[in-house]
């Protein structure tokens, strides 16, 4: 089955050219030869990108190869400036970046709804022999063209922007999370990778207040160095406020799952450990009290952690204040 999730496309992008400057002098009934009335070409139109809260993915450009603003018009007689060429708008999810893809540069990013940053900018118009005319020179016989296009292929690339990331490995409980949590209603299956595309959902908290979590796919070991679809996965967290590492409770070494998890966002980018974390213990519904405190003994001082169990619908509730705190504090 087809992803409808798209987080990377490449386009080639053109912006309009200006119009021509208009050569041209006043002729009518009464003047034979009148001075000059060559108008301004029309500027080109800019590519512009803008926020739309509502979009989380780019799958509306995936098959946009070529995206074209429009030309400005040549200026004509009687001082008459050409048409402006159409500005064309592409509306993207918060959070998306245009790079160059051949040095990398980062050339913009939308971050908020309805922001609107060009991309690339048209030609100006060129002006015409009216503009040249002066007290030495009276019948100026030339004007200017409009300025070239700008052109080129350029990458946009989605990196979700989300309050909670939940990180964990393959089958860890995420997915069960968030549906738990939210109305998000992403695949879930007992078998590793289930969840092959981020799913995001709005947690609704106390007093009508919510916060939007992110269920990152399944880290394997060796994500940084492009392992499974470690890299494509990885760069979504660098957008969320919080990192919530999910460790269920029947894992072999819940602390070591952890460290590993850490290693694979430390190697890959060092800033997100700077990031605030937590740690929920999943599937606690299989383990009793005692195992519960044997474990809290071996977890990583100052983090703060919580049982969970998803299904049985425990800790979601200590989970949300935690998440809230840390958020607000």
């Amino acid at each position: 089955m087809e992803s409808n999730f798209i987080d990377y496309v490449k386009i080639f992008f053109r912006s309009g050219k200006g119009g021509a400057g208009s050569v041209h002098f006043l002729h009518d009934k009464t003047t034979a030869k009148g001075g000059p009335d060559g108008g301004d070409g029309g500027h080109g139109g800019h590519i512009i990108l803008k926020g739309n809260e509502q979009f989380w993915t780019l799958i509306h450009l995936k098959y946009k190869k070529h995206i074209h603003a429009g030309d400005g018009v040549n200026g004509s007689g009687a001082n008459k400036t050409g048409a402006f060429g159409e500005d064309v708008i592409i509306e993207v999810p918060l959070g998306t970046l245009a790079k160059n893809p051949e040095t990398d540069e980062i050339l913009l990013e939308i971050t908020k709804h309805d922001e609107e940053k060009i991309l690339l900018h048209g030609g100006k118009g060129g002006m015409g022999n009216e503009f040249f005319k002066s007290a030495t020179k009276q019948t100026p016989r030339f004007a200017q063209p409009g300025e070239p296009c700008k052109e080129g292929w350029i990458i946009l690339e989605l990196k979700l922007l989300a309050d909670v990331g939940l990180i964990g490995f393959p089958n860890a409980g995420k997915s069960t999370l968030l549906s738990v949590v939210s109305a998000a209603k992403p695949e879930i299956a007992d078998y590793p990778f289930t969840t092959l595309v981020p799913n995001l959902g709005i947690v609704k908290y106390r007093n009508q207040r919510s916060f939007v979590m992110a269920d990152i796919p399944g880290i394997i070991e060796g994500a940084h160095e492009g392992k499974g679809l470690g890299l494509r996965f990885l760069r979504h967290i660098e957008r969320n406020s919080i990192l919530l590492f999910l460790v269920p409770c029947d894992s072999n070494d819940i602390a070591g799952e952890y460290k590993i998890l850490v290693n694979e966002l430390e190697q890959y980018n060092p800033e997100l450990l700077d990031k605030k974390r937590i740690l929920a213990i999943s599937k606690c519904d299989l383990i009793d009290e005692e195992l519960m405190e044997e474990i809290t003994e071996v977890l990583p001082d100052h983090l703060p952690y919580v049982f969970i169990s998803s299904h049985a619908n425990t800790g979601i509730l200590k989970l949300k204040d935690i998440i809230w705190k840390e958020l607000t504090g």
